[in-house]
C-alpha cells in the first residue's frame, strides 16, 4: 500500500485525465454498440465503441494543445459537427430515420476532455451515469408514455403550482398571535402530504403496476392507510375465496405504513421530537409489516386465481385542489382545537382528544402536534400520537369487519388485535 501511495502522487495530471477520458469514452461507446446489436430497424448509428472512444481521445488531445484560447479545440468540434451532419443527412433521405440520440451523445462525448480536466470527476461521472441512463432507457419511456393520460400532465402541473408557485408567496405570519400557525407552514403541510400522495400514485401506476396486492397495499397505505383499507375490503368481498386471506394481508400492510408516514413527518416538521417517537413508530411498524406478511403468505392461493392479484388501489389521481384544500381545513381546525383543549384541559384533554381524531384522519391532527408551541411535554406529544394511532386502527378493523368478506372476520380481528394490543403496551411504558 505504501509503494502504491508513494507512486501515484508522481504519475502526471495528464495520464490520469487521459485515462479517464479513455474510459468513459469507452463506455459510452459500448453501450452504443449494444444498441446497435439490439438493433431491428436498420438505424444509421453514428459509430461505437472504437469511434467514440477516438472521439474522446481527439477532443482531450486538441484541447491540450491550447487550453488557453481553445482554438484548436472549437475547430474540431466544428469538424466533428460537419460529419454528425453528413451522417445525419444520410439517415434522413436514404433510412428516412429522425432519431439524433446517437449523434447528440457523440456530442457530449467530445465534451468529456473538458469536464475531466475542468470539473470534479464526480460529477463527470455523474454526467455519464445520466447518459448512459437516458441511452438505455428508450423502451422504458416509451412504456411510461403509453401508459400517461391527458391528465398526467395537468397533474404535474397542479403540483409545480402548490409547491414552486403558491407556497413561497404566502407570509409566514402568524394567524392568531398565541398559535404557532401560519399561511406558509398551513401550505408547507399540505405540499408534504400532497407530494406523498403523488408519489406514491406515481409508483404504483408507472413502476409497480402489475405487482400485485402486496405493493399496492403498501404504496396504498403510504397514501391512506384508512382509504386503502376501505378499498381493500370491498375489493376482498368480491374476490375467489382463496385470495381473501391476502386481501387482508394487504390491509395490515397498509396499516404498518402509517408508521412510516408518522416517522417522514417527524423528520421534516419536528426532528427535536423524533428521538422520543421514532423507536415506538418502529417496533408498531414491525408488528403490522409482520403480521401483514404472516397472513398473506400463510396458505397459498389456487393457482388458476393467482392472475387475479394483480391490483391497483388508487386509480386516481389523488392531486385535486378540492383535497388540497379539505386538508388544509382540517390542518387549521385541530391546530386550533388542540390548542385550546390543552389550554384548558392539559394533558387528560390532548389524550380525549387524540382517541376522538383517530376515527377521521389523524395526519393533520399529528402534523398540528409535531409544528405547534404547546405547554406539554415531548413525552405526552408522543403519547397522543399513540393514542391517535390506537383509535385508527380500531376504526379501521370496524371498516375491514363491516365491509369485507365474513371468512376474513377472524384474521381481520386477530390482526388488529395483535396491532392494538402492541399499542397499548406502549402507551402503558409511556405512562410509567
Amino acid at each position: 500500500m505504501n509503494n502504491i501511495e508513494q507512486f501515484l502522487p508522481e504519475i502526471p495530471d495528464n495520464y490520469i485525465h487521459l485515462f479517464l477520458v479513455v474510459a468513459f469514452s469507452l463506455v459510452i461507446g459500448l453501450s452504443q454498440r449494444k444498441l446497435q446489436l439490439k438493433n431491428e430497424k436498420n438505424e444509421a448509428f453514428f459509430g461505437s465503441d472504437r469511434t467514440f472512444t477516438l472521439i474522446g481521445v481527439l477532443s482531450y488531445i486538441l484541447y491540450m494543445v491550447d487550453p488557453h484560447s481553445k482554438v484548436f479545440w472549437g475547430v474540431g468540434g466544428c469538424g466533428l459537427l460537419v460529419l454528425l451532419s453528413c451522417n445525419y443527412y444520410f439517415k434522413l433521405m436514404h433510412l428516412r430515420r429522425y432519431g439524433l440520440t446517437s449523434i447528440i451523445t457523440a456530442c457530449i462525448t467530445y465534451c468529456i476532455p473538458a469536464l475531466v480536466i475542468t470539473q470534479p470527476i464526480p460529477f463527470t461521472l455523474l454526467v455519464l451515469v445520466i447518459v448512459l441512463l437516458l441511452t438505455e432507457m428508450k423502451e422504458t419511456f416509451i412504456s411510461v408514455a403509453n401508459r400517461m393520460n391527458s391528465d398526467e400532465f395537468i397533474s404535474l402541473a397542479k403540483f409545480l403550482i402548490i409547491a414552486g408557485i403558491v407556497l413561497p408567496l404566502l407570509p409566514n405570519e402568524r394567524i392568531f398571535e398565541e398559535i404557532n400557525l401560519t399561511p406558509r407552514n398551513i401550505w408547507l403541510a399540505t405540499v408534504i402530504i400532497s407530494g406523498m400522495s403523488y408519489i406514491s400514485y406515481l409508483l404504483q401506476k408507472f413502476v409497480f403496476r402489475d405487482s400485485g396486492l402486496l405493493i399496492a397495499g403498501i404504496l396504498g397505505g403510504l397514501y391512506s392507510s384508512t382509504a386503502t383499507t376501505v378499498v381493500l375490503s370491498r375489493k376482498g368481498k368480491k374476490a375467489d375465496e382463496s385470495l381473501q386471506h391476502r386481501y387482508a394481508g394487504a390491509i395490515f400492510l397498509a396499516s404498518s405504513m402509517m408508521f412510516v408516514r408518522i416517522i417522514i413527518l417527524l423528520l421534516i416538521f419536528n426532528p427535536a421530537l423524533f428521538g422520543y417517537i421514532w423507536g415506538y413508530c418502529l417496533l408498531l411498524f414491525l408488528t403490522a409489516f409482520a403480521t401483514g406478511l404472516a397472513v398473506y403468505y400463510h396458505k397459498t392461493p389456487k393457482a388458476e386465481t393467482m392472475g387475479k392479484l394483480r391490483d391497483s388501489i388508487n386509480d386516481n389521481n389523488p392531486l385535486e385542489f378540492k383535497v388540497a384544500l379539505i386538508f388544509a381545513s382540517l390542518f387549521v381546525l385541530f391546530t386550533v382545537v388542540t390548542y385550546y383543549v390543552i389550554t384548558e384541559f392539559g394533558t387528560q384533554g390532548l389524550t380525549a382528544l387524540s382517541l376522538v381524531v383517530g376515527v377521521t384522519d389523524i395526519t393533520p391532527f399529528i402534523i398540528g402536534l409535531f409544528q405547534g408551541e404547546y405547554i406539554v411535554s415531548a413525552s405526552i406529544i408522543a403519547m397522543a400520537v399513540c393514542c391517535a394511532t390506537f383509535s385508527n386502527n380500531l376504526m379501521k378493523m370496524g371498516y375491514a369487519l363491516f365491509l369485507g368478506p365474513k371468512n376474513n372476520r377472524r384474521i381481520i380481528v386477530s390482526g388488529f388485535s395483535v396491532i392494538c394490543i402492541t399499542n397499548l403496551l406502549l402507551l402503558l411504558i409511556m405512562g410509567l
